[in-house]
């Protein structure tokens, strides 16, 4: 299928590893201009030099902290009008909300919702007047189902996604589409710290708890970031323009609701 996006410019946030790296690679596929984000310069580098091999297509690297207005600045600064926007960032730590005090809630916060925020403001009005935008929010699934040792996840990107809500009507009529990406259980870094910090509190170690937590889906098996990187671009494409406000989750099944 041809999404219909080659040419076009994309900044991915959060993107020399994990499942922003696995959205930066499938838009390149595309044939995406894209500028990837990161905190460490040589494994986005590296993330560079690997998604240019394997797609030849212009990859520009911008090696700051993205929850910052400084890293916002850069990184705005190597891609002012881009016609796709994928928010990401780190997710905060787990653990008991009892051990957390306003300024763990505030570093939440700024990383997991007004980030995101703030940079889509910078760039929407320019998606408005090209009459092409596409904004992907790569969240959680525990905004559909929270995970009681995430609770500052939990709180913070459901901010989001309630912000998301009001602007992707206000801006619909623009072919500009506002959307949210819902990761369940996914083989990143990210999985492996949850788990960890499980084998912590249930006196186990991690290989049993991946055991656990991975037979427990219904699919038996954890996620594969390119699954994810390939629901990404297909919502930044031409042919998911009506698609919009929509919360997707990608978890194998484990969300037991109807709706």
């Amino acid at each position: 299928m041809d999404l219909g996006i080659a040419g076009r410019k994309a900044i991915i946030c959060a993107s020399s590893k994990g499942l922003g790296k696995a959205c930066a690679m499938e838009l390149a596929n595309e044939g995406v201009e894209i500028v990837i984000n990161g905190r460490t310069p040589d494994s986005l580098e590296a993330t560079a030099e690997e998604i240019r091999n394997a797609t030849g297509t212009v990859v520009t690297t911008v090696a700051c902290d993205v929850t910052t207005a400084e890293g916002r600045t850069q990184l705005l600064a190597a891609c002012p009008d881009p016609d796709i926007l994928v928010n990401n960032a780190g997710g905060p730590p787990p653990g008991n909300f009892r051990d957390w005090e306003g300024e763990e809630w505030h570093k939440a916060l700024e990383a997991n919702m007004v980030t995101p925020i703030l940079l889509t403001k910078a760039v929407i009005d320019g998606m408005i007047s090209r009459k092409f935008g596409r904004v992907v929010n790569i969240t959680s699934g525990a905004v559909k189902a929270p995970i009681s040792i995430l609770g500052l996840s939990n709180g913070a990107r459901s901010g989001l996604t309630g912000f998301v809500a009001g602007l992707a009507r206000e801006v619909a009529a623009n072919n500009v589409t506002v959307n949210n990406l819902l990761p369940g259980p996914f083989e990143t870094d990210r999985l492996t710290a949850t788990l960890e910090s499980a084998a912590k509190k249930n006196g186990t170690t991690l290989d049993e708890e991946w055991t656990k937590r991975r037979s427990s889906n219904p699919s038996k098996r954890f996620g594969k970031p390119d699954e994810f990187g390939a629901a990404c671009a297909f919502l930044c494409s031409t042919r998911a323009g009506f698609i919009t406000g929509q919360n997707w989750l990608l978890d194998g099944g484990s969300y037991p609701g109807t709706f």
